[in-house]
Formats: C-alpha cells, structure tokens, sequence
C-alpha cells in the first residue's frame, strides 16, 4: 500500500488482508509500538516523528523485516507504508530475493493534498499538526514519486482514488487487482 500519510493506506490494508485472510503489516504501526516501548530505537523514533521525517533505513529494515518474514511465513500479507523510497524498495526486494519473498502488487491510493490534510487533522494525533502535516507532505510528494514510477515501469502499480468512500476504494482496487 502507497499513500502519502492520511491517504487510506492503513483502512484499505485492514480491509484488504481481511478479505484475503493475511497479515496486514503497518510500518507506522510497528514503528509507534517501538517507541512506546521505549527502546533505544524507538527513543530515536520519536524524534523523526515529531519532525515528521523519514525514519533512517536502518531502522526500519530491522525493525520490519522480521515482522514481514513471520506474516509471509504464516500466509501472506498486505505491507503498508514501506518501502516509501526508491532506495527503500530497491533494498527491500534483495532482502525479498534472499527470503523468498516477492511483490506482487503495488496499490497507490492518490489523494488530493487538501484532502490528506483534512483527514489528518481530523485524526488528532500529537504528531499530526499544521507544520508537520505541510512537512510530512512535502518529504513524501519528493521522496515518492520515483518509487510510484519504479513500481509502474515494473507493471505492478495498481493506482486507485483515494478520494471515494472506503467501501469504494476497496471496491475499486478489488476490481483492478481481479483485472490482472
């Protein structure tokens, strides 16, 4: 799932491993519940979030790549919000390559920025102000584009409207994944 924050990455992942009845792995998930551990790298964590930045790659590799190798191991799953780099998904699919594991599609929920804004506002949490939401925006329409164009040259994207109700997103990309 690629979505800039607040796209829908999160809902539509939930609801796309219910219905095929695997994991769904959320990178914010597994990186908030790191730092409410209190861990050195979630001590770490806590500041790339305040600022609304990218957690270093290092990071989120050994903090992911276990938790993705047991959902695989255990059927399948949906990864949500990682890779959000092309130098993100080049490292992860050698480390696929080394697990067996492999992509087979990459759904881009595209969302209008006021929209995101909106629903980022909306949710209230203490990382989701004005500044950090402009910022969080900024860092992803730079850093994404190019992982959105490696997966699209790849013929895996699968680009849905993000800007519909949820039933219908999840309609949608159901119908664009059966298209396939």
């Amino acid at each position: 799932m690629v979505a800039a924050p607040g796209g829908g990455k999160g809902t539509q992942g939930a609801r796309l491993a219910a219905k095929f009845g695997i994991q769904h792995v959320s990178s914010g998930e597994v990186l908030r519940a790191e730092a409410r551990a209190g861990t050195q790298a979630g001590r770490e964590l806590v500041a790339y979030q305040r600022r609304g930045d990218l957690v270093p790659d290092e990071i989120v590799f050994d903090l992911l790549t276990p938790v993705v190798a047991a959902a695989a191991a255990q059927g399948g799953y949906i990864l949500d919000g990682f890779p959000r780099t092309l130098p993100q998904a080049l490292a992860a699919a050698d480390i696929g390559r080394q697990l067996d594991l492999t992509l087979d599609h990459a759904v881009y929920l595209n969302v209008p920025e006021p929209v995101l804004t909106e629903r980022l506002l909306a949710r209230a949490r203490a990382d989701d102000t004005e500044d950090v939401i402009r910022h969080r925006l900024e860092v992803f329409n730079k850093t994404t584009s190019p992982l959105i164009d490696y997966y699209r040259d790849r013929g895996i994207l699968v680009e849905v409207d993000g800007n519909q109700p949820p039933e219908a997103i999840t309609a949608d990309i159901l119908a664009r994944l059966d298209a396939r």
